[in-house]
């Protein structure tokens, strides 16, 4: 079975983030407001009186957006907002920060800051398996110094006025952190949203993402694109995408907050009929006209984040050994000498992938490696179900691939 040529191959998240390599010049989006790319795109909105910058992006976009911002503008910057607690928005701080401007954010961006270095080991090492390869180097997105935020948001949100230019910081809660809001240019009628809606706009967004991370409330994430619906933008510039036209930005945001409600109501009404997680995971799909893309988040995968963010860790339907720190593989030797060695539940995992079945594969050759670690059939087996799950799904989901890939890796097998 051929291997995918690229673990990056057909995904478009990857392509945005790396978009900015290699800019010259600073993309002007109209309305004197000009991006920088990266691996989260800055702004520039210019005035008369010095410049508001929306997101520092990180360590290493920040010191090539410096130059292309000095080319287009000579007015000092006035203003950081920073959009939310992810290192794509704050890395480059330090690059920006002067004496003489000051750094916004929402009341509850320390507090994230704080439990993220907590737990920076750990969700570095998530980040890593899943984007190292795309973003680069850890040190290019993180700062090599803290600088907080002079001005810390209420949930009201603030407005200000430079240059003639009014500006409005709005608090969404239900972007990828709680600290999450968006910029608002009421007289021009743009959106500046970071990463309310992910990287990828009509997307469904990722509740939980597979690196680690505090889930996402689905009624939130529903709540604060209503709001900017409300708003009635002819204009939205996002993390990655320049997103036009009043009629259709009302129609698609309108339509992704239907899709995410959708999935969120049938999956209540799963839980109270009794059905089981995995039963809700394979069965809920939107209707035609509210399917979204997922090329970041996945449909499944919020059902299952709303599921957790309702009812918590505990799934009945796995049974009492859920409860107890014994897992699944602990009886993997035990299987093994059943069925004549660990080689054997290889062969029979084979025969799973000559029926389509790469998960039902996986978890055989899970519990022929848990007794044999270095049992070469039981790797390979686990290797070419892998493969055939990726051609299964489409490739197309940047985290679902990129953790396929992973694991291929891990295997250790000269051909992988």
């Amino acid at each position: 079975m051929n291997q995918p040529n690229s673990p990056d191959q057909n995904l478009r998240a990857a392509q945005m983030i790396r978009s900015g390599e290699g800019q010259s010049e600073a993309i002007d989006r109209g309305n004197g407001i000009w991006e920088s790319r990266g691996v989260g795109n800055s702004y520039l909105v210019t005035t008369g009186d010095g410049d508001v910058l929306v997101n520092a992006g990180t360590l290493a976009d920040a010191r090539r957006s410096r130059g292309l911002f000095a080319k287009v503008s000579s007015q000092p910057i006035r203003k950081i907002v920073l959009t939310q607690s992810h290192a794509n928005q704050y890395g480059g701080l330090e690059i920006f920060k002067t004496s003489s401007n000051e750094v916004l954010a929402h009341r509850l961006y320390p507090e994230e800051r704080r439990w993220n270095e907590a737990l920076s080991e750990h969700y570095r090492r998530g980040s890593r398996r899943i984007f190292g390869g795309i973003t680069g180097r850890t040190e290019d997105m993180v700062p090599t110094a803290e600088v907080s935020p002079d001005v810390l948001l209420g949930d009201e949100g603030t407005q200000f006025t430079l240059g003639g230019r009014r500006f409005e910081v709005i608090w969404t809660p239900g972007g990828e952190t709680r600290s999450a809001v968006i910029v608002w240019l009421p007289q021009e009628r743009v959106a500046i949203v970071g990463n309310l809606f992910g990287p990828l706009f009509a997307n469904h967004p990722n509740l939980n993402t597979l690196r680690g991370d505090k889930p996402r409330s689905a009624m939130e994430f529903v709540a604060s694109i209503r709001k900017l619906r409300d708003l009635r933008p002819v204009q939205i510039l996002t993390g990655h995408e320049d997103i036009r036209g009043e009629e259709h930005i009302r129609k698609e945001v309108g339509r992704i907050a239907d899709a995410v409600q959708w999935v969120h109501d049938r999956t209540l009404e799963g839980m109270n009929q009794g059905k089981d997680l995995r039963s809700l995971m394979r069965e809920i799909r939107t209707p035609p006209e509210l399917t979204l893309t997922e090329e970041y988040g996945k449909l499944s995968w919020n059902v299952r984040a709303i599921w957790h963010e309702y009812t918590g860790w505990f799934d009945p339907a796995r049974g009492t050994t859920e409860l107890y720190d014994v897992p699944p593989e602990s009886i993997g030797p035990a299987l093994a000498e059943l069925a004549g060695g660990a080689a054997r539940l290889a062969e029979r995992a084979q025969a799973f992938l000559k029926t389509g079945q790469p998960l039902e594969a996986l978890h055989l050759v899970d519990m022929a490696l848990a007794a044999e670690p270095d049992c070469l059939p039981a790797k390979q087996a686990k290797r070419d179900a892998l493969i055939l799950l990726d051609h299964q799904t489409g490739g197309r989901n940047l985290w679902e691939r990129r953790w396929i890939a992973a694991q291929i890796r891990d295997l250790g097998l000269a051909d992988a």
